[in-house]
């Protein structure tokens, strides 16, 4: 996986992630619709989106972190509505669970939809999605009116990286453009797999098991 095949013009435009300009944005949208590959300040560190819809931007993602293809790729998702668009079904528990948590640091995994591509699945059949309270990341899900990859900015197996400087040092020339909104700190979003029969929590972070336990008592 570590051999790249393409190298890109790598651009950084510093924002204020509390109120991304509308130039900014739409830079950021119109580099999406054309299958760009771009990183952005969230409200769990830094993260790459892209078109989920687009299979060659959902490939330039897997190169640009020398990911696996055989691990899914998250979504990020503007609301309910439009996680509802994205997945087969929608477990009692995962209402639940956004209702509570959204907008918020916690990824939810459920059965995927036909519409979305079986690569962006890792070939499970499952998808994993998230309502964020980034701006940023609202900001060009609104502009779009679509869900967007929404993958930590990292290679894979280093640390997610936590400014838009971090990002071009490890990414110069895999990604098409940075939103540099300074420090985003934290520990990350949980990931919770709400599918039958049992829920788990995949990964923890900001959000912490006995809270989700708390919610979903009972169900």
């Amino acid at each position: 996986m570590g051999t790249l095949y393409f190298s890109v013009a790598t651009d950084l435009i510093e924002i204020d992630a509390e109120k991304p300009s509308e130039r900014a944005v739409e830079r950021a949208a119109a580099s999406l619709r054309r299958g760009g590959v771009i990183a952005i300040p969230t409200d769990a560190l830094y993260t790459l989106v892209a078109d989920p819809l687009n299979l060659h931007a959902v490939g330039r993602v897997f190169e640009a972190k020398g990911r696996e293809r055989d691990r899914s790729l998250p979504l990020l998702v503007y609301d309910l509505v439009m996680a509802a668009e994205m997945c087969k079904e929608m477990p009692a528990r995962f209402v639940l669970l956004a209702r509570h948590f959204w907008p918020g640091p916690l990824t939810i995994i459920a059965p995927a939809s036909s519409r979305v591509p079986l690569k962006v699945t890792g070939n499970s059949g499952r998808i994993a999605v998230r309502q964020s309270k980034s701006k940023v990341a609202n900001a060009l899900l609104e502009r779009l009116g679509q869900p967007l990859i929404s993958t930590s900015a990292n290679k894979s197996g280093t640390p997610t990286c936590t400014s838009g400087i971090e990002v071009f040092g490890m990414m110069d020339g895999c990604v098409d453009l940075i939103l540099d909104g300074g420090l985003a700190v934290g520990p990350g979003a949980t990931t919770v797999d709400v599918t039958e029969p049992y829920w788990k929590v995949i990964k923890e972070g900001a959000i912490q098991e006995k809270e989700i336990a708390e919610v979903l008592k009972g169900t």
